[in-house]
């Protein structure tokens, strides 16, 4: 896959850069190029993102990056068999649970969300830090939703960090995430103020909280450009319509003929 002249490989992290040292340095280069075009693509083109991932995965399978980063790009893509087995060969090579909750979610896209809860149930989760814990609570309760447990799904986000007035990266989600178990249970006031919380510390628009608080209010919005559009559609068949009626005036008053005097 063509890879942009400014994309040099020298932007991957340096932990990164470090596990390709292994490599011989025309190869580590073509790796780093390709992981580089991983993460720019990820969240706006995943299927691109996992084109790069399967060629440095063809280059370099046994650096754990890279297995880590071909498991990021399938997960996104909804390949989540072929993204769990990178992340359990990323977790093999590394010994970090760092990629444990992500693989319990796997579980979960792979329609066995028992399993993702015998997995925050595990170990590795207490060898997790703080914001991986918090995403295996929150992948926990996606679990217990998945299985009909409407309430379990609650309970399961209650934690000192939703309570928390601290704003961490992961605090939008987790309170998005408990505001939306609560409308599932019909505690709709409740839901409504947790979507409030969740906007206040959402900084970078990573949920859709705004709109939900204004579908919970009954408040609509309109593309101002689709109106724009709308008009300028009417105004065409308007003017359609009255040249069609000029015409026909036209030729009514050349099938009347001369004019008697």
């Amino acid at each position: 896959m063509p890879i942009p002249e400014d994309v040099t490989g020298d932007e991957i992290d340096k932990d990164v850069r470090q596990e390709l040292l292994s490599l011989p340095k025309t190869l580590a280069e073509d790796v780093a190029k390709n992981l580089v075009m991983v993460a720019k693509l990820l969240d706006e083109d995943p299927e691109k993102a996992y084109g790069y991932s399967r060629v440095a995965l063809r280059l370099a399978s046994r650096v754990a990056a890279v297995r880590e980063a071909a498991g990021f790009a399938a997960y996104a893509v909804g390949k989540y068999s072929e993204a769990l087995a990178e992340f359990r060969a990323a977790r093999r090579m590394t010994g970090s649970a760092e990629l444990w909750p992500v693989m319990a979610d796997c579980e979960r896209g792979l329609g066995r969300p028992e399993k993702a809860m015998a997995m925050a149930g595990e170990p590795e989760v207490q060898k997790l830090d703080r914001a991986g814990q918090v995403e295996m609570r929150l992948v926990a309760a996606g679990a217990r939703r998945d299985m009909g447990q409407a309430d379990a799904a609650v309970v399961t986000l209650q934690s000192p960090e939703l309570a928390s007035s601290a704003v961490h990266p992961w605090t939008a989600r987790l309170r998005y995430a408990y505001a939306d178990a609560l409308l599932a249970v019909g505690r709709e006031s409740e839901a409504r103020d947790w979507f409030a919380r969740a906007l206040e510390a959402d900084q970078g628009g990573t949920t859709d909280a705004s709109d939900r608080l204004a579908e919970l209010d009954g408040v609509e919005f309109t593309d101002a450009l689709e109106e724009a559009d709308e008009v300028d559609a009417a105004a065409e068949v308007d003017e359609a319509v009255e040249g069609d009626e000029a015409r026909d005036d036209d030729g009514a008053r050349d099938d009347e003929g001369p004019a008697k005097g």
